[in-house]
């Protein structure tokens, strides 16, 4: 398939191909997404097969940001497909079924003009196909108004929810969490910042730092963040005990796939070691994380890694929850790493394998130049969310994360930003809207935020709620009105 890149009316030959991937059925990233090449203001996307696909990537939308979009699922074909109008396309069917699905057709007053001009301008662009560069002005200026749009009626159908779920007071003081860094957790100010917002917090885990020989266990970590918040109105959770990460697997561990037993061996002595020894102060385990995208392990072995972790857990402490994370919901890492799970795949397989768990967790960080770091629109976050209400699991959401500044100039061209580039105000308003599409979900049972203050360590830099200072951003003051919306009676 080739796909022509128009800029202004004009094609586009400078045009930046940025976080592309191809997707088949179920929007399964597709393996032939390291085939995709642009030139000349044309994208070609070479297939060993001719079946449907379609092409997400990021794509500037003026007054909008860089977003990564994607077509609809298209048919190999001989003629260039306009992507500009594909991409409207694709946004307009996305609007009409989730018009559909939250049944809000005739429920929309006030913004309804944007949805019927967004569609008009499309039309339009299909008259004038024959003229590629005149439909792709009107392209664009549909999709404009079609993210406006959607981005409205996300957030209107979730604080419809939001406020049912505060009326039947299904949301409480644990709603809203923070994972906290133990460097900083006998700092009184950054300790008084952190429980005057969170009445519930996590504890990160490293096998890698906790274990860095084998049987000799260092806790000096755990054991500050436990003592510092001992005796405190706060529920704890902690960790993931296991991920396969880079960083997070000790060196002395045996590597590759015929050494799995030893390792299952391993990673069972040291979840029930951690588990025993504090779970008198734990009310949630997040027992494994990311087995879905990150790890050198078999299909059935990753199963089994995770059915491992969750009974080592409940072995020690079958009190508290039992959490499996998955990281990167959108499944990019699939295109380039076949023997990774696709992630709803990845949880239908734990739940038909009948481990015992009690929720699931997903992370939503963006702000990096890699797979699942890339900026979504809103509708696209709600979506996602909408595809776990069949799960019949809770979940909780256990990373969030957006820059509250742009670092190097061509930083958000790499990893796209929302309407202008990250700042404080930005962040805070990106993160009202976040939080109000979660919670209006009423199988999402927290949010947990991935830093409270601005940290060298941290994934997404200057993505704090706080200052280096510890001085509040304006996002901490946006959840601060949330909490206390939530509290409400």
């Amino acid at each position: 398939m080739k796909f022509q890149v128009f800029k202004d009316g004009k094609i586009d030959k400078d045009f930046e191909l940025s976080a592309a991937y191809l997707f088949g059925a179920d929007a399964i990233p597709l393996s032939a997404s390291d085939k995709i090449k642009c030139k000349n203001g044309a994208i070609e996307c070479k297939r060993k097969t001719s079946d449907s696909a379609g092409i997400a990537l990021l794509w500037p939308v003026s007054d909008f940001g860089r977003i990564l979009l994607h077509t609809t699922r298209l048919p190999e074909r001989k003629e260039i497909y306009n992507l500009n109008m594909e991409l409207a396309r694709a946004k307009l069917m996305q609007i009409t079924l989730k018009l559909e699905d939250w049944s809000l057709f005739g429920d929309t007053n006030g913004f309804t003009k944007e949805a019927e001009d967004a569609k008009s301008l499309f039309i339009e662009g299909l008259e004038n196909i024959s003229d590629p560069a005149k439909a792709s002005v009107l392209a664009d200026k549909s999709l404009k108004k079609a993210l406006e749009f959607s981005e409205k009626l996300a957030i209107k159908h979730a604080e419809q929810f939001v406020a049912l779920r505060c009326k039947k007071r299904t949301l409480g003081r644990h709603s809203l969490g923070c994972r906290i860094d133990p460097d900083m957790i006998e700092n009184e100010k950054y300790r008084k910042r952190l429980l005057e917002m969170f009445g519930f917090v996590t504890i990160p885990v490293n096998w890698s730092e906790i274990e860095p020989s084998r049987g000799e266990y260092d806790f000096s970590s755990i054991d500050r963040c436990i003592d510092n918040l001992g005796g405190r109105r706060v529920a704890i959770c902690a960790g993931p005990l296991l991920c396969f990460a880079p960083g997070f697997v000790p060196q002395w561990l045996p590597k590759g796939k015929g050494e799995f037993e030893k390792i299952r061996e391993r990673a069972y002595e040291f979840v029930s070691q951690i588990v025993t020894r504090y779970s008198r102060y734990i009310h949630a385990w997040r027992v494994i994380s990311g087995m879905n995208a990150c790890n050198d392990f078999g299909f059935e072995q990753i199963i089994e890694m995770t059915r491992t972790a969750c009974l080592a857990a409940r072995s020690a402490d079958v009190k508290s929850r039992k959490i499996i994370e998955i990281s990167s919901p959108w499944g990019e890492y699939y295109a380039h790493n076949r023997q990774t799970i696709p992630p709803l795949i990845y949880a239908d397989m734990i739940i038909q394998s009948g481990i015992n768990f009690d929720a699931f967790a997903l992370q939503f960080s963006f702000g990096k130049d890699e797979p699942g770091k890339h900026l979504r629109d809103m509708m696209q976050i709600s979506m996602l969310l909408d595809y776990f209400a069949p799960v019949n699991k809770p979940v909780h959401i256990t990373s969030v994360a957006v820059p509250s500044r742009t670092g190097s100039p061509d930083a958000g061209n790499r990893t796209g930003f929302w309407h202008k580039p990250w700042d404080q105000n930005i962040q805070s308003q990106w993160i009202e809207q976040f939080y109000k599409i979660a919670l209006g979900r009423p199988f999402v049972n927290s949010i947990t935020y991935s830093n409270l203050a601005d940290t060298s360590g941290s994934e997404i830099p200057d993505s704090g709620l706080l200052n280096k200072d510890l001085s509040p951003k304006k996002a901490f003051l946006v959840l601060a009105r949330l909490q206390k919306l939530i509290l409400k009676r």
